[in-house]
Parts: C-alpha cells; sequence; structure tokens
C-alpha cells in the first residue's frame, strides 16, 4: 500500500471514509506487484483550485469551489511503477494503455473498472473534457447544490452535510 495515498484517503467526506479505504486495499490488490495505485488528489481546498484552475496547459475547467474535490467527494489517481524492482515505485504514470502486469488489461483501465463497479463516476466517461485521473461519488448533486447546503469541520476540513 502507498502511505501518501492511506493519509490522502483520511480528507475524503466522512460518509465515504471507510468505503474508500476497502476500495483502495482491494483495487491496489489487483495490480501487479510493480505497479502502485497513488491518489493524487481528494480533498483541496477552494484556493488549491483556483491555482490549478490558473496552469497551462488546462488541466481544469472548475474554479475553487465548482469541484467535487472542493467537497471531499472526489479523487485523482496516479499509477506508480517500480521498473527495477527494487521497491521504490520511482515512475509516476497517466498513461491509460501501460500493462505492466501483462494480464492483458491497461493497468489504469483496471483501476477504472474496479471504481466503476463499486459506483464511482468516472471523468474518463464524460462527453466534454474528458478527465481520466477523476472519480467522484456525489450522491446526486452538483457543486451548486453542494456549495449551498450547511457544512460541518472534521479535522479542519469543511464538508457539507448530506
Amino acid at each position: 500500500m502507498d502511505s501518501v495515498t492511506i493519509e490522502r484517503i483520511k480528507t475524503i467526506h466522512p460518509i465515504l471514509r471507510d468505503e474508500l479505504g476497502k476500495d483502495y486495499i482491494e483495487c491496489n490488490n489487483l495490480l501487479g506487484s510493480n505497479v502502485r495505485l497513488r491518489f493524487a488528489y481528494v480533498y483541496r481546498t477552494e484556493a488549491e483550485q483556483n491555482e490549478l484552475f490558473k496552469k497551462k496547459p488546462k488541466v481544469t475547467n472548475a474554479r475553487g469551489g465548482q469541484s467535487i474535490h472542493n467537497y471531499g467527494l472526489a479523487f485523482d489517481i496516479v499509477l506508480l511503477y517500480d521498473k527495477d524492482g527494487n521497491g521504490t515505485f520511482e515512475t509516476a504514470s497517466w498513461d491509460m494503455v501501460k500493462d505492466l502486469d501483462k494480464d492483458g488489461i491497461a493497468d489504469w483501465m483496471e483501476v477504472v473498472n474496479f471504481f466503476k463497479s463499486k459506483g464511482w463516476v468516472w471523468g474518463g466517461d464524460w462527453k466534454s473534457f474528458k478527465d481520466g485521473p477523476h472519480f467522484e461519488k456525489t450522491f446526486g448533486h452538483t457543486w451548486k447544490t453542494l456549495q449551498s447546503k450547511s457544512s460541518f469541520m472534521d479535522n479542519g476540513l469543511k464538508y457539507p452535510i448530506l
């Protein structure tokens, strides 16, 4: 398991925390021994979102408050590869076709298929601005409805009451 990801899971909305922790372990175990799943982002503050919004080339259409990450209901993935077998996982990859474990299914798509089977919406299925690393569970909400909900604090982070 990836200790960075385990810490980031602690920032997902509390209603999803246990579920995502279990899903992460199960999904990671599906990958070959030289592949690890890392969550690049989970919760993002509005300030962090605004910094991403300013990046060139464009990586997001969402300003602060307009991202599901700002409500703790999304995560982004990256795959880590240990190319020399020494356990360091020195290479980060967003390659959607690489099949390092040589099981006939791209490692990225193994992760996608797993999380979709657990009810997560994949940004790669979106019609415009496909977001291949992104997964979310919004419980039927949009950023606008989430923005208008009452909220609570948990470990210094603000989450909507669902």
